[in-house]
């Protein structure tokens, strides 16, 4: 039997700028808990920072968890109770190699996971962690969404649509970072790139305050449509950034400026 999709409908997303406890996985996990408890209004989606259980650390030994870890139990316990998908990265080992890998997990505890592709050279993060391998595509209320982490946001070949005769391949690009206060502007600006030229939404989170190597964020979370408008952003502090997507606006603005059609024809080579 041929895959049908299912329809897509409005999509209400919660972003979570969060000001992390520096290599306190505990302590994030139950922080994140009262914000979304003291926010108290039901959504579909609710999106972490990268490395929402200890900040951007290098100590991968001593923050990693396995796969079938504590904050993966506290994810699907937390998905299940809000009824949502929720994403975020953080810390894995598996295998005996350590990863930044993107969770998603919805409310029947299916997960879809995504190691970042571009390590970030500049603190020695391809030094530490497993580099991606592939870009995913997973479905949630028939949104159709792709996963990334922080310093993949400077590539956008590796996050372009990949369309056929239906369209682009996904409806939702997601990022999640930490990404520091001097290089904000670039933040919001490819950010918006990537709504504008993929013609998707775009959700971007990231982290406020300082973490324990001295590095200063200031936010920055934004909801944008796929036109590349702003629907929702903050900067610095902690804040619940949330914004209601209609497929049909997107849709229809597909339909009409149809730029999807004649873009090149070309995919990314293996990647090593």
């Amino acid at each position: 039997m041929a895959y049908k999709r299912k329809t897509m409908k409005e999509l209400h997303i919660l972003a979570l700028q969060l000001d992390l406890k520096w290599e306190d996985a505990e302590g994030n996990r139950k922080h994140i808990e009262e914000i979304i408890h003291k926010h108290g209004k039901p959504s579909d989606v609710i999106v972490l920072p990268e490395m929402y259980t200890s900040g951007f650390s290098m100590d991968a030994r001593k923050n990693a968890e396995e796969m079938m870890g504590p904050s993966m139990y506290w994810m699907r316990k937390l998905a299940q109770q809000q009824e949502a998908l929720v994403m975020g990265s953080l810390i894995i080992l598996e295998g005996g190699k350590y990863y930044n890998r993107f969770i998603a997990m919805d409310s029947f505890g299916v997960v879809s996971q995504y190691d970042k592709r571009h390590t970030f050279r500049m603190a020695g993060e391809h030094e530490v962690y497993e580099s991606g391998k592939e870009r995913i595509v997973f479905e949630w209320k028939g949104w159709r969404i792709c996963p990334q982490i922080c310093y993949d946001l400077r590539f956008p070949v590796f996050a372009r649509t990949k369309s056929d005769e239906n369209g682009p391949d996904y409806d939702l690009l997601v990022y999640v970072a930490n990404w520091p206060r001097p290089r904000i502007s670039h933040w919001d600006t490819l950010l918006q790139a990537r709504a504008i030229e993929n013609q998707a939404f775009v959700v971007g989170v990231n982290r406020v305050g300082v973490d324990g190597g001295g590095f200063e964020y200031s936010g920055g979370t934004a909801i944008i449509d796929h036109m590349g408008k702003p629907l929702a952003r903050h900067y610095d502090q902690e804040y619940v950034v949330e914004a209601t997507l209609d497929p049909e606006e997107m849709k229809r603005y597909r339909e009409k400026f149809p730029v999807w059609k004649d873009g090149d024809q070309f995919a990314v080579g293996s990647l090593q």
